[in-house]
């Protein structure tokens, strides 16, 4: 089942014009999984630059998180390497119909709010060689400016498709 799984993405890579090696890749998209789920895309705007983009789910909203990430090669292992960055981000957290476990500690029940702020980022990246598929492993902590100051961090999984 899995050599047909990688022989489909190998034959969507050639179609959609991958290149055979997928060590360093220019763009992937995929899911993000963690303390927050959402969908992530990473494009390098160098050898060792890229931005990536984030939008998830957290407190009954929904946030975007723009990232800019510097990437260094991990020498004794191909295709991974560590990296660092930072960003900001941008969303709603709404309390409407939910529990106090389920909103942020300073956050009054039924009410909306608008927030901002900065993040950092620290991980992992693995692009596989024989396949279009890369995995990245970060902690990624935040803080909100403005009037809601209150910050958090996450650990997240992200399985992205190669292209």
């Amino acid at each position: 089942m899995m050599k047909k799984t990688i022989f489909l993405l190998l034959i969507v890579g050639s179609l959609m014009g991958v290149k055979p090696a997928f060590a360093q890749y220019t763009t992937a998209i995929g899911l993000r999984a963690g303390v927050t789920n959402g969908l992530t895309v990473k494009h390098f705007i160098s050898q060792d630059a890229a931005l990536e983009g984030i939008l998830h789910a957290r407190w009954g909203g929904l946030m975007v998180t723009g990232l800019y990430e510097v990437h260094k090669d991990i020498r004794d292992v191909k295709g991974l390497q560590w990296f660092f960055g930072g960003g900001a981000h941008l969303g709603t957290w709404n309390t409407r119909n939910s529990s106090s476990r389920n909103r942020p500690p300073w956050a009054e029940p039924n009410t909306s709010y608008t927030i901002f702020g900065l993040n950092g980022i620290i991980g992992l990246d693995y692009a596989f060689q024989d396949a279009p598929i890369n995995l990245s492993l970060d902690w990624k902590p935040a803080i909100n400016l403005g009037y809601y100051n209150y910050g958090w961090d996450e650990l997240a999984l992200s399985i992205r498709f190669v292209f």
